[in-house]
């Protein structure tokens, strides 16, 4: 045997090793590590607003972790839907598993049942150099017929089968996202749908600008190969990206018709990247002022309290000025905390009430690279004059 060999002998052993403890002893992985770690992000009117990661690796390609575990990884780390999505092609311990390239699927299948709360995407990827690069396919039936040598067959297969096709990290083997003739073509046949803009630590602004350009699907994908907590530790706020789909209900129909819809928005390093159809109305519900009504004397300060409910932190920028009164120029809406900030009348001379909108644009929200979300802190002021002194 060569050292290569011994070397992947020894890495499945260790992952055999790992799935075996969770398999022979649930009770004691529950009892040290079940705590679900779920991110706060609300559900926006009409829909809930899933946390799906659809890019995973495992050993029956070239990830280093038995399925079952990303069923496990997923659950501790608030999610609600995963796909496996092993190469098709590159399979570096076929000689010690049998090759079945639905099998990842069906060994995680019956955890995801259990957990009562992951749904399971049965996927694949589709591995080729650039052009065209890589694709993932999503809700497939089967993942045996797509192993063919030419490119648009292969996506054809899984477009016979109704997959969701998206375009995986196109700008790995160069700085940005290069729309090729392939891709053209795999796009005017409706087989590409999406493009993976947020891959692993890596936003790509090009991949967004295309996106928009085209009206394809935005997704991010964390393209984990070792275990989760080697890379992303939610216990410290480092979460994995994920693809958030907003969907009318928990079913793998209802999803799919959402990624068809072009329902997502990206959650990355604390920063969502999105249709303003989606990013307002989640800002809208994380974000209460506690006390919108104030009453102004003369030249007083005031101030105003606002309570962030959610997970993502909101750095707002101010996009404009009011003729009443002064206010801040930045305000940091920290996660699930209340922060305050004042505002000073102009006049001493202003009376009467009035319905004022404080200008400001999130940072941290981009509706494209270039635009972040415009959103109004709203506030009903009662001005009255200053008593003049005798």
């Amino acid at each position: 045997m060569n050292n290569t060999r011994k070397v992947k002998s020894l890495q499945l052993f260790f992952v055999l090793l790992l799935a075996g403890l969770f398999l022979l002893f649930p009770g004691t992985a529950r009892a040290k590590q079940m705590a679900r770690i779920e991110p706060k992000i609300p559900d926006i009117p009409g829909y809930l607003t899933l946390k799906c990661d659809f890019h995973l690796h495992t050993v029956f390609s070239d990830g280093l972790v038995w399925p079952t575990v990303r069923v496990y990884e997923a659950y501790l780390e608030g999610l609600d839907v995963i796909s496996i999505t092993d190469h098709i092609e590159y399979q570096p311990f076929e000689d010690d598993l049998k090759k079945n390239l639905n099998r990842a699927h069906e060994l995680a299948t019956p955890l995801a049942k259990r957990s009562g709360w992951i749904t399971l995407i049965k996927g694949a990827e589709i591995t080729r150099d650039m052009p065209p690069g890589h694709f993932n396919a999503l809700f497939l039936k089967d993942s045996n017929p797509l192993n063919k040598e030419n490119f648009l067959d292969c996506i054809q297969a899984a477009r016979d089968q109704g997959a969701f096709v998206y375009w995986n990290h196109p700008w790995i083997d160069q700085d940005s996202a290069i729309w090729r003739p392939q891709h053209t073509v795999a796009y005017e046949k409706g087989i590409l749908r999406g493009i993976e803009v947020v891959n692993g630590e890596d936003y790509n602004p090009s991949a967004h600008r295309l996106c928009i350009e085209k009206k394809l699907t935005m997704l991010a994908g964390s393209d984990l190969h070792q275990p989760s907590n080697m890379v992303f530790d939610p216990r410290h706020g480092a979460r994995r990206p994920m693809t958030l789909v907003f969907a009318t209900a928990r079913s793998e129909e209802a999803i799919r018709e959402a990624l068809f819809d072009r329902r997502t928005a990206i959650y990355s390093h604390d920063s969502l990247y999105g249709e303003r159809r989606f990013l307002e109305p989640i800002f809208n519900l994380s974000v209460e002022i506690l006390n919108p009504e104030l009453e102004i004397e003369g030249r007083q300060v005031a101030v105003v309290r606002v309570r962030n409910r959610s997970d993502i932190p909101y750095d707002l920028i101010a996009d404009g000025t009011l003729e009443e009164f002064l206010f801040t120029d930045r305000i940091f809406l920290v996660p699930d905390a209340s922060v305050a900030f004042q505002v000073i009348s102009k006049a001493d001379t202003l009376s009467g009430r009035r319905q004022l909108a404080l200008p400001f644009r999130v940072a941290n929200l981009r509706l494209s690279p270039e635009e972040a979300l415009p959103v109004k802190l709203e506030l009903d002021v009662t001005f009255r004059p200053a008593e003049k002194k005798k």
